[in-house]
């Protein structure tokens, strides 16, 4: 009579270690990691196996053993499906998800931004700064950059478009530029297409030159349109453009921040004060909405604009309401 009883209490111990394993192996996917600032990003190297792997997660405390999630790639047949990249996991992650991330090859995303009104230097410096995107461009120079670009332009300032873009680490340099470089093609096509009529524009690029200048020239981008709108009455009338933002790009590093009356008589190609007409290349990047106002001007019978000190520009008809406006709001 004993002996039944024994091998109930037998099968018991059994039936929970069996108990145990079963929770601990099939709970597993759905429990949360250890992930802490210190070990939530990481990188994963190409050519790794599932072994080393797994131990690099174990070494940076991600996971507690490797045998579970060996065993849980396994038996979801992703043993050689993990991909190499760069990644940051949100706190609270499971197993389960951290071999989603891991197969479907989920990388941080890095960005860059161009600004609008930002010279193409500027934008070369992000780039050259930037640890995350790999550097193949031996020669920034304007005539190789150019070259990359496939453009017959004989500048290369303007031609980014400004934006903030996203990218996977090692992303090479001229992948991400010449990506701005189309964008900004795409999107001038596009609006060059959908014009208003009788602009005094050659070409798209004519425009591309102006929406530069009223770039610089704005504050309020309410005004985009307006100020569009006397400089096509300026270049309608043979009137030189004269804007300082002009100037200042043509004496580059010789401007100190004080723009004097001999700097808007130095003659350079840029600037607009000596010279009729249009620059010879844009002066800064553009906003699409600053592109767009350009080529939807609004009409006005102004001629003339200066700045009031609120962000905001006086707008006269005449050069006498104009130097009325420019004792009031300037000196």
């Amino acid at each position: 009579m004993k002996k039944p009883k024994l091998n109930l209490i037998k099968a018991r111990k059994y039936l929970i270690f069996y108990g145990i394993i079963f929770v601990w192996i099939f709970s597993y996917p759905f429990l949360p990691l250890n992930i802490t600032e210190e070990n939530a990003s990481f990188e994963i190297n190409n050519g790794s196996t599932i072994d080393q792997i797994t131990e690099q997660l174990v070494e940076i405390e991600i996971l507690h053993d490797s045998f579970r999630f060996k065993l849980l790639t396994s038996l979801f047949g992703k043993t050689e499906g993990l991909k190499r990249g760069q990644y940051h996991l949100n706190k609270n992650i499971t197993p389960y998800e951290l071999l989603d991330i891991l197969s479907k090859g989920k990388e941080v995303m890095h960005s860059i931004t161009f600004i609008e009104g930002q010279t193409f230097n500027i934008a070369i410096k992000k780039i050259k700064s930037n640890k995350f995107l790999k550097k193949t461009i031996i020669n920034y120079s304007e005539t190789n950059l150019l070259k990359l670009f496939g453009s017959d332009k004989k500048y290369v300032e303007g031609l980014l478009f400004p934006d903030s873009y996203y990218f996977y680490k090692n992303t090479s340099d001229i992948e991400l530029l010449r990506n701005s470089y189309e964008i900004m093609e795409h999107k001038l096509d596009y609006e060059w297409n959908n014009r208003a009529l009788g602009l005094p524009y050659k070409d798209k690029y004519e425009a591309l030159i102006v929406a530069s200048i009223i770039e610089k020239e704005l504050w309020d981008k309410n005004e985009a349109s307006l100020i569009a709108g006397v400089f096509v009455n300026r270049l309608n009338m043979n009137m030189r453009l004269q804007s300082d933002p002009t100037v200042i790009y043509g004496i580059k590093h010789r401007f100190n921040g004080n723009l004097r009356k001999k700097d808007l008589r130095k003659d350079t190609p840029f600037n607009t004060y000596t010279r009729r007409g249009l620059p010879p290349s844009p002066i800064c990047s553009p906003s699409l909405n600053t592109i767009i106002a350009t080529l939807n001007p609004e009409k006005t019978d102004a001629i003339y604009f200066v700045a009031k000190g609120d962000k905001t520009h006086h707008f006269s008809k005449t050069l006498k309401e104009h130097n009325k406006a420019v004792r009031k709001y300037q000196k």
